[in-house]
């Protein structure tokens, strides 16, 4: 796969492509990846690329015109290559996406600064936007570094081992069950017996009840009514090999005022 990203800030991409996932990418030729810097195509000696909006308000607005040049001069390296803009408006990622995205083979990512793009650009060079969140970045490259690492660790013969990909969270309608390793006690706190057990039926059945039992508690939207199959009933029904003592309550972030 080949991706290009559209940045005012080729340098933030330095250190992330070259470390885990992406690196190994990189190194098997799985994945090609460059960028292409928005002030080369500037105007004047600063290489303004910014300007205020028309109507007023806070904040500058990235120009069409030099984003237009940056985002054609990425589109003659991968023609075939759809635009995506990184945007609070576009639509949100999910695992489902990343795996239509990783089906490409070129992609282009267009990261925004500042209050925004101006929207003729849009009109005219993008094909689809996206978001990683309902939350308000400085700019789009982190976001475009996240599209990276959820598309790139779903390319063929990245990951070591094929089934984590197909084992985690979200891939199915239901978050990842709970994980252990060694030691097989730690602070008084015991792996479940079921799980050193040796009979792999049942531990394939511990762990698909602690994922519902967990999304459940923790992600009820990801399994509405009617989600679950008749097998999944009768297992979340079973009392054998019980989870209870792993489903704490989701940790959450309270504020101190």
């Amino acid at each position: 796969m080949k991706v290009c990203v559209v940045t005012l800030f080729p340098e933030f991409f330095d250190g992330p492509m070259q470390v885990s996932i992406p690196a190994r990418a990189i190194e098997r030729g799985e994945l090609r990846f460059d960028t292409v810097q928005i002030r080369d195509f500037g105007k004047g000696v600063h290489r303004s690329v910014d300007d205020t909006p028309y109507g007023g308000g806070a904040g500058m607005v990235m120009r069409a015109v030099e984003l237009g040049r940056a985002t054609a001069a990425a589109k003659e390296r991968l023609p075939n290559a759809p635009v995506v803009l990184m945007s609070p408006q576009g639509a949100r990622l999910t695992q489902g996406l990343a795996a239509q995205l990783a089906e490409l083979d070129e992609l282009i990512l267009v990261c925004g600064r500042y209050e925004g793009v101006d929207e003729r650009f849009v009109e005219r060079h993008v094909d689809a936007e996206l978001s990683i969140g309902d939350v308000v970045l400085s700019g789009g490259e982190a976001a475009a570094f996240c599209v990276i690492d959820a598309v790139t660790r779903l390319l063929p013969g990245v990951l070591g081992n094929a089934d984590s990909a197909r084992e985690e969270s979200f891939v199915t309608p239901r978050l990842e069950h709970p994980q252990f390793t060694r030691p097989p006690v730690y602070d008084g706190l015991s792996v479940p017996p079921v799980l050193v057990s040796g009979d792999h039926a049942r531990i394939d059945r511990w762990r698909r009840k602690a994922a519902l039992l967990r999304t459940l508690q923790r992600r009820p939207d990801l399994l509405p009514e009617g989600a679950m199959s008749d097998d999944d009933l009768d297992l979340l029904a079973d009392d054998r090999d019980p989870v209870d003592g792993w489903l704490q309550k989701p940790r959450k972030l309270e504020s101190s005022s």
